[in-house]
């Protein structure tokens, strides 16, 4: 028997608000423990909670940027459990009523386009933080307590780990290209819960799925659903019944641990927060949010093949992140040659941006204006192409203008005409049987000469003006 793999995937994604969703507390990352927090965030008796409406626009955002119909009307709901971060015993969150419902996502796998359904994206707020490895008990930081979050609950519609990674890059980009969440792994602000199912292939109904709570990496979240398939398939061929649990994936072992028995819906007990008046997100709101909306990766992935004529290949990359695209457009606007632009963003930018451990381009001395001025050197013959990369290094580590680096180098390329012949002329005249080796048919030597006058000229000839030179001298 054959067996498919069904996979649907919870977002959480934190918002890049001021404050948090029901109070005026800060929500910085990083500050000391227990800095940030109110009665109202903390739950105490009288304190009465009043939305962010950044945050509620900010869900709405992502509602639109999926396609979802947005809710005039959605529901805070007081969902109920006990765990020793979460100060109130219950977590305020959407249910009945989420304010974004029915989007989708398309995303291309192995050249394959394919749509995934997102059920809902709903507004909750975050718990706090446990802390397990300094004390000899636990430790709790309340700094985290009613941050706001949106969950994003896709249908499951992925079947296969490869998929399901697909589908959270997208998302991860969506969401920084709205500027609405930095999507730190490391730090939480973007957290994935994966449910993963197995059932014989051709039949619909769903098997009985395991959740792996809190991956922190893309690579994880793939290796973890890979593993648990696999696990599932084991229990299935021998005969037994895989049991609804919760899982948590231990990177250093790979594989998934136990954690707990999945609770259902009707567990949390969900009732209307009597605290808080309904959403009410009004037709004209909506309008306006979405004339705000930036182009999304999708449509400017085809814009760039398109107007830019670059490659597939090279559209994904450019556009994987909002900064670097806008790296790239701003180059191109002042170079004009965005083959050129592409190939520097995708190869030295990207090195160092890798070298200096950083997300944005923006983030480096040499900005795009800088990089599309070093192209016009190169296109114009100032500078040539090796030259240009050590011109490069030297503006982004002496935070310099081309051409200042060129000139203080000494890298100017020469292509004045009769400078070049004077030379060739004496590089000919010195090496008298190489000539003669080339007329008699050893055409390899052009490469000896070019390396003889780049040495005679300190590199500074115009390797295109002087190949043009050596072909009327050498006949």
């Amino acid at each position: 028997m054959e067996y498919e793999i069904v996979i649907g995937l919870e977002v959480h994604a934190q918002l890049l608000t001021n404050t948090k969703l029901f109070c005026g507390c800060t929500t910085p990352f990083g500050d000391p423990p227990n800095t940030h927090g109110c009665p109202v965030c903390l739950g105490m008796p009288g304190a009465l909670p009043a939305l962010n409406r950044a945050a509620a626009e900010m869900a709405v955002r992502m509602g639109l940027a999926l396609g979802c119909r947005i809710n005039e009307k959605s529901i805070f709901a007081r969902k109920n459990y006990f765990y020793p971060d979460l100060t109130k015993g219950y977590q305020i969150s959407q249910h009945d009523l989420p304010v974004c419902v029915a989007g989708k996502l398309p995303i291309t796998v192995d050249g394959q386009e394919l749509t995934i359904g997102v059920t809902r994206v709903h507004i909750e707020e975050d718990a706090g933080k446990l802390v397990h490895d300094q004390d000899a008990d636990s430790l709790f930081d309340v700094n985290r307590c009613g941050s706001p979050l949106i969950e994003i609950v896709s249908e499951p519609d992925m079947r296969s780990p490869a998929q399901a990674y697909a589908y959270l890059t997208g998302l991860k980009q969506i969401l920084e290209y709205l500027q609405i969440c930095d999507c730190n792994m490391e730090e939480g602000s973007l957290r994935c819960d994966a449910n993963i199912s197995l059932r014989p292939k051709g039949e619909t109904k769903l098997g009985t799925k395991t959740e792996i709570k809190n991956m922190n990496s893309f690579r994880n979240l793939e290796k973890a659903l890979e593993y648990e398939a696999k696990r599932q398939e084991e229990v299935l061929r021998s005969g037994g019944a895989v049991i609804q649990q919760t899982y948590l994936w231990n990177p250093n072992e790979n594989r998934s641990i136990p954690m707990r028995t999945k609770e259902d819906a009707h567990d949390y007990r969900y009732f209307p927060d009597p605290d808080l008046t309904p959403l009410i997100v009004e037709t004209e709101w909506i309008g306006k949010i979405k004339e705000s909306l930036p182009e999304l990766p999708r449509a400017r992935r085809g814009r760039f093949e398109n107007d830019y004529k670059v490659t597939q290949y090279a559209a994904e990359v450019l556009t994987g992140s909002r900064t670097l695209a806008d790296y790239f457009e701003r180059c191109v606007t002042k170079c004009g040659d965005a083959k050129s632009a592409s190939n520097w963003v995708m190869t030295d930018i990207m090195r160092m941006m890798n070298d200096a451990k950083i997300e944005s381009p923006f983030e480096l001395k040499t900005g795009p204006e800088r990089l599309g001025e070093l192209i016009c050197l190169i296109n114009d013959g100032s500078v040539s192409a090796k030259a240009a990369k050590k011109v490069l290094d030297l503006m982004e580590s002496e935070d310099k203008e081309p051409k200042t680096v060129v000139d203080e180098q000494g890298l100017l390329q020469v292509s004045d005409t009769s400078a070049l012949e004077t030379v060739v002329k004496e590089v000919i005249d010195a090496n008298p049987n190489e000539v003669q080796r080339y007329k008699d048919g050893d055409k390899k030597l052009t490469a000896f000469f070019m390396g003889q006058i780049m040495k005679a000229s300190k590199g500074a000839a115009n390797p295109k003006e002087v190949n043009s030179i050596l072909g009327r001298y050498l006949g």
